[in-house]
């Protein structure tokens, strides 16, 4: 049974074979959304290295599709899972072109939060952002995150080293 968590207007699942004609899509009309801030995958193997990626055991990926119409509004990522002492993981999202503020990422980030809290019972969970990102700082901010700091060149981005702040947000603090 593939696992889905069902909210008020969108729900959570993990994507399958059967969402990547519209995945690939939506990532494709996306392009402008995401620039500069991310490279979603927009082909066929893309999206094979993507779904390679979900397979480990460190790391969750969520289409967040809306209800009425099964449309995908965008994809947030349990990245580098990790239990014992630690017990976190990072945080990745980008949503989807005329998908975006209408409050469907925020709501499937709040489900996100949930079942990584409850289900898989981490403590922590980071998102780092590069702070010209003011849509995905805004996410952050209305789903619980803090800000805890800046990383100078921290990820790399399309072959560029970039900056970021670090937001986190707590399981004893939801």
């Amino acid at each position: 049974m593939t696992l889905s968590i069902q909210g008020f207007r969108t729900r959570i699942q993990p994507p399958g074979a059967a969402d990547e004609e519209a995945f690939l899509s939506a990532m494709r009309d996306s392009i402008g959304l995401h620039h500069p801030w991310v490279s979603a995958p927009k082909d066929h193997a893309g999206w094979q290295r993507y779904m390679t990626r979900l397979e480990r055991d460190n790391e969750a990926g969520f289409l967040v599709k809306r209800i009425q119409d099964n449309a995908i509004c965008g994809v947030i990522n349990l990245n580098v899972i990790t239990y014992e002492a630690l017990c976190s993981a990072y945080v990745s999202y980008f949503g989807v072109a005329g998908h975006a503020e209408h409050g469907y990422m925020k709501e499937g980030m709040l489900q996100v939060i949930r079942h990584a809290f409850t289900k898989l019972g981490l403590h922590r969970l980071e998102a780092n952002i590069q702070p010209g990102n003011l849509a995905s700082i805004g996410l952050a901010q209305a789903t619980g995150f803090q800000y805890e700091g800046y990383s100078p060149r921290f990820l790399k981005i399309r072959g560029e080293w970039c900056d970021h702040e670090r937001w986190a947000v707590l399981a004893d603090n939801d």
